[in-house]
């Protein structure tokens, strides 16, 4: 591959890499605003095009009507009304398109060119599909608030936002691979400490933003107002006693998901902290130290933001700072994971350039 047909790859994958986070990030305010069920039937191609005339926009919010929402949240909603939280998903979606569009066409084209040999499409074909199923999901989310109940499963709206997370780390990944002409993986780096935590610090973050998806999706953000105590208490009376079993209260029980999610920041936090001085230790490059840093800044912000969108009772633009601010750690972590797995520390460099090369007899 030249120089320049590297340089389309690595411009392609970075942009599709900001579109995912655009999406995730107006995903959180088509959820803040409660625009997510106003569509309710999903058409990839002829729902490009908005309702036109007023009967067809009368047609369109009959069926709204019929729904959950509409029958016992929203029954007293103006068909005017209607069409905002109506244009709020509808551009949500025609992003997702767009951004699917912006996948496939380039993809296919490199393809076709030679410029990304069928050998080596995996990945890229990869990333194409898994476009197409994240669109599946986010309609398979929606459908679980059209049935009974008016609002979306928290478990596939979870499950929504972790595609959308492993999209997004896939790509980037693959781009930063481009950007550096696919390094080797350091082996030797693999039993080492940095390498350990740094995986360990990225499934941490993830573990915090699974539960980020439970507290969206039950709407516990308003089940408190007060930190660091909810209902006057460090361990609320109520913590435990929606569900039989223990653990299910801590993953589908509106307090418990709080509770979790609200305490398990400071266990962001700790790894922060220890992956900084592991990998000062360890003397990494400026790139890592830097990286390093960022985070453990934005962690410290990130719990700053939750704090204050506890304290204000989930204002949309606080919450979605706070989301978008998640998604940034979210980057930052992938890079860092990124960085160590493929960047030999000082001393591997200087075995590696030290060491007498074998000679065959």
């Amino acid at each position: 591959m030249s120089e320049q047909d590297n340089k389309k790859i690595i411009r392609w994958l970075f942009v599709v890499s900001g579109l995912i986070m655009i999406m995730v990030v107006f995903g959180g305010f088509v959820r803040l605003t409660r625009s997510g069920l106003s569509i309710v039937e999903w058409n990839p191609v002829s729902g490009v095009v908005p309702p036109i005339g007023q009967a067809a926009w009368e047609a369109e919010y009959a069926k709204y009507q019929q729904t959950p929402e509409g029958m016992y949240i929203n029954h007293q909603m103006t068909i005017t009304e209607y069409k905002e939280i109506f244009y709020v998903e509808y551009i949500h979606r025609l992003i997702a398109r767009f951004a699917g569009l912006f996948v496939v066409i380039p993809l296919f084209y490199y393809l076709f060119k030679g410029i990304i040999p069928w050998r080596k499409s995996f990945v890229y074909l990869t990333i194409g599909a898994l476009f197409g199923f994240q669109g599946f999901l986010g309609w398979y989310m929606v459908s679980s608030g059209l049935i009974e109940n008016p609002a979306v499963n928290h478990f596939r709206l979870t499950i929504h936002l972790l595609m959308a997370l492993f999209l997004l780390a896939l790509t980037m990944w693959t781009a930063l691979r481009h950007v550096h002409h696919f390094p080797p993986v350091i082996n030797k780096g693999r039993g080492s400490l940095p390498y350990i935590l740094s995986a360990l610090t990225l499934t941490i973050l993830v573990i915090q933003i699974t539960w980020g998806g439970f507290v969206a999706g039950l709407k516990a953000g308003w089940i408190s107002n007060t930190w660091p105590l909810m209902a006057g208490r460090w361990i609320p009376n109520n913590l435990f006693t929606q569900f039989d079993a223990w653990w299910q209260n801590l993953i589908s029980a509106p307090v418990g998901v709080h509770f979790v999610h609200r305490w398990f920041a400071f266990v962001v936090l700790g790894a922060a902290i220890w992956l900084f001085f592991i990998t000062k230790r360890h003397a990494y490059s400026a790139n890592v130290h830097k990286a390093v840093i960022y985070f453990l800044g934005l962690v410290a912000v990130q719990i700053t933001l939750g704090v204050l969108t506890i304290w204000f009772s989930v204002p949309v633009y606080l919450a979605l700072i706070h989301q978008a601010t998640g998604l940034l750690l979210f980057v930052v972590a992938v890079y860092i994971r990124y960085e160590i797995v493929h960047t030999p520390i000082p001393e591997q460099v200087v075995e590696q350039a030290t060491a007498v090369p074998q000679t065959g007899d």
